[in-house]
C-alpha cells in the first residue's frame, strides 16, 4: 500500500502562530518556536517510509527537496483538513495527516501509523488536551467525517473517534501525544525530548519561569 504524509502547517509569522505561548513569549519568540517545531515535524516525516510528502500550508514555506505544497482552503479547520485530504488524493493510496504542534512525533510513530493501516481503515493519534495529532486513511475521502466536528476543543479527539466509526471505520488507536499550545507544553515536549531544533528554540526563546 502506498501512502503520502500531509503535513499541516501555518507560516510562522509573527502574532500569527503560538498566540498562547504569548505571555511570557513574545510574537517573534513564539514564532522562532513554531518555526522549529515545523521543521522537527518535516525531520521525522523525511525520516519515515512515506512514498511522498505533502505540506499543506497557510501562507508559504521554504521548500525540501522531495516535498510538494498545496495551500489550505478558506474556512473552519474540520472544513480545512477534509479539503486537505480530498485536494490531494491519489487513487489507490493511503493518506496519513499530523500537524505542526507535536515536533515529538518521529518517524517510527509515523510508520507506526501508516502500518496500523494493515488490519484498520483508520487510524487516530488522540492528543492529551483532547484534540488528536494524527489521523491516517487508508480511502481518503472518509475524511468527509471531520466536517461538522468542532475542533479545538476537550473531547475533539473523541468525536473524531465517534463520526469515524460512525462511517462503519475500524479506527486503530495510535499513542497519545502532547500538543505544544502553551508556554507549559513547550517546556514538558522539550524536557521529553531534547534533541533537536525545537527543544532548542524553546530552550533560546521560552522563558524558563514558566516551567
Amino acid at each position: 500500500m502506498n501512502l503520502q504524509t500531509l503535513v499541516l502547517a501555518k507560516q510562522p509569522v509573527p502574532g500569527r502562530v503560538k498566540t498562547r505561548l504569548c505571555p511570557p513569549c513574545t510574537p517573534p519568540q513564539a514564532a522562532a518556536v513554531a518555526a522549529a517545531a515545523i521543521e522537527d515535524t518535516l525531520d521525522a516525516v523525511d525520516g519515515s517510509s512515506a512514498a511522498a510528502r505533502v505540506l499543506v500550508l497557510d501562507g508559504t514555506l521554504d521548500g525540501r527537496p522531495g516535498w510538494t505544497a498545496v495551500t489550505q482552503c478558506a474556512g473552519d479547520l474540520d472544513v480545512r483538513l477534509a479539503h486537505a485530504f480530498r485536494s490531494t488524493a491519489r487513487p489507490g493510496w493511503a493518506s496519513l495527516l499530523i500537524g505542526m504542534d507535536t515536533p515529538q512525533a518521529t518517524a517510527g510513530l509515523l510508520d507506526a501509523a501508516a502500518g496500523a493501516l494493515s488490519d484498520a481503515d483508520a487510524a487516530l493519534g488522540l492528543a492529551a488536551d483532547g484534540g488528536w495529532w494524527a489521523l491516517a486513511l487508508r480511502e481518503p475521502s472518509h475524511a468527509e467525517a471531520l466536517i461538522g466536528v468542532r475542533m479545538s476543543q476537550d473531547d475533539t479527539g473523541l468525536r473524531t473517534l465517534a463520526a469515524l466509526r460512525a462511517r462503519g471505520l475500524a479506527v486503530a488507536e495510535l499513542p497519545v501525544l502532547r500538543d505544544v499550545d502553551t508556554a507549559a507544553d513547550a517546556w514538558a515536549v522539550a524536557a521529553a525530548h531534547p534533541h533537536g531544533r525545537f527543544a532548542a528554540a524553546v530552550q533560546a526563546h521560552v522563558p524558563a519561569v514558566v516551567r
